[in-house]
């Protein structure tokens, strides 16, 4: 298994109708080096699955290609900020182990 190890913050997109979701974007470098290595093996919208460490806390998700953020955008959802006390713009120690690349 592949994995990274960085840290960055918790931050807050707001979509429509009150939606909103928290997200961690990956530093430059890693996003780079996860493109090379995953090139042939994005799945829809570009995504890469990968299982997540912050704190005691570890999950499987998927990351995401973000024009916006220039990054992969790595999501937080509800249950591990209440494990972990996250907050937007809590800086995050994060594991980050790429899923099924070969």
């Amino acid at each position: 298994m592949t994995s990274f190890e960085f840290e960055a913050p918790l931050w807050i997109w707001n979509g429509g109708s009150g939606t909103s979701w928290h997200f961690i974007t990956l530093p430059f470098e890693i996003t780079d080096e996860i493109d090379e290595m995953c090139s042939e093996t994005k799945k829809g919208f570009g995504s890469v699955p990968v299982s997540v460490t912050v704190g005691r806390t570890t999950w499987t998700t998927s990351i995401f290609p973000s024009k916006e953020q220039e990054s992969f955008i790595l999501p937080v959802k509800a249950q591990v900020r209440r494990a972990e006390g996250l907050a937007n713009g809590t800086t995050c120690a994060v594991t980050l182990e790429l899923l099924d690349i070969s």
